[in-house]
């Protein structure tokens, strides 16, 4: 068989393809080519000559970058195979975001995957992960790859999140969500949860969320929270409300008119005490949309490939662990995704 890195070879770009001449979410510079796993600003750049993906995530970068984020595009359905330059290439379900996708290369009878980034719990909102069989090279992301990272049922954490509003009825709890994937994921556990009651979102979720709608994923009655101070007593029908926004908003003036905020953030780093203290968050709620260390390794022992890539966090650990098991493994050391973004 060929070496792998005949195949894919991290570059200061990102992984390229040399035989087939193209990209995996390439983050520094426009390219040619790129193949993007998902929407998250950290994977997909605008400004490429061609982008293939599928038609969720090719929806979710014109939504954040304009229609004419790319010189041209190519919309790939999970299972559906393409030729480029003679190189096999199909895309998975990685259960990351809506559309979110691991990346299947195959070339003289080499199959690689790369699974940009990937979660394994259930998540109403998008397609759940699936292993690929027949891996020879796995090269998995690792941004909780440390055995510290176990995170709790995130159904466990909504009913965290409604004990307090019920305890609390005076007080606005303003949740902090990443505008895509985290924001969505976390109002539709709320519904499941039996929360039906107007949501109220930060301006900066509202084009997402009805994208999301769009492809079918219900997330029941939302209302922008705008806060017309010109209007008595406006703050006060916040009271004893939800309101969803990107964390940073929250600090601003905008999240300092809410009657008695109580802040909340959900998020995997939430179950690093620090970080929630630092962070003046008084509810953290561990809601985390990759996979945490015994899925990521639970995930290894279900693809069992031939080697073991490892990249976008804690690398060094689980390449550890990796050899510990008798299994062959490498950082690929890529620089440009964010750590704290997007989790």
């Amino acid at each position: 068989m060929i070496r792998p890195d005949l195949l894919l070879k991290p570059t200061p770009k990102g992984l390229y393809c040399p035989p087939g001449d193209f990209y995996i979410d390439p983050v520094r510079g426009a390219v040619d080519r790129a193949v993007v796993t998902h929407g998250h600003a950290d994977h997909a750049r605008a400004g490429h000559a061609h982008v293939l993906a599928t038609p969720e995530t090719l929806a979710i970068m014109a939504s954040r970058y304009g229609e004419g984020f790319a010189g041209a595009t190519q919309p790939l359905e999970y299972g559906e195979t393409v030729e480029i330059n003679g190189v096999t290439v199909w895309l998975s379900p990685a259960g990351h975001v809506l559309g979110s996708a691991q990346v299947v290369v195959e070339w003289k009878g080499l199959r690689m995957v790369c699974t940009g980034d990937y979660k394994r719990r259930r998540d109403p909102t998008c397609r759940a992960f699936e292993p690929v069989p027949g891996t020879h090279v796995f090269i998995s992301e690792a941004t909780f790859g440390l055995p510290v990272f176990r995170h709790p049922d995130s159904d466990q954490e909504i009913a965290k999140l409604l004990a307090s509003v019920r305890a609390s009825p005076d007080r606005t709890h303003l949740v902090g969500v990443y505008a895509l994937g985290k924001a969505q994921r976390v109002i539709k556990l709320l519904r499941e949860a039996g929360y039906h009651e107007t949501l109220y979102i930060h301006g900066a979720l509202e084009k997402l969320c009805k994208l999301y709608e769009e492809h079918g994923i219900d997330l029941g009655p939302l209302e922008t929270a705008t806060l017309d101070t010109s209007e008595r007593g406006a703050q006060e029908r916040f009271r004893g409300q939800i309101v969803l926004g990107p964390p940073a908003s929250f600090h601003d003036r905008w999240g300092r008119r809410f009657p008695d905020p109580l802040p909340c953030f959900a998020s995997g780093w939430m179950g690093v005490r620090q970080r929630a203290k630092q962070s003046g968050v008084e509810l953290p709620l561990i809601i985390s949309d990759h996979a945490d260390w015994d899925e990521l390794t639970d995930t290894v022992r279900e693809v069992d490939p031939e080697e073991l890539w490892i990249t976008h966090g804690r690398e060094d650990a689980l390449v550890r662990w990796a050899e510990l098991q008798g299994r062959k493994a490498r950082p690929l050391r890529l620089v440009g995704y964010e750590e704290d973004a997007f989790e």
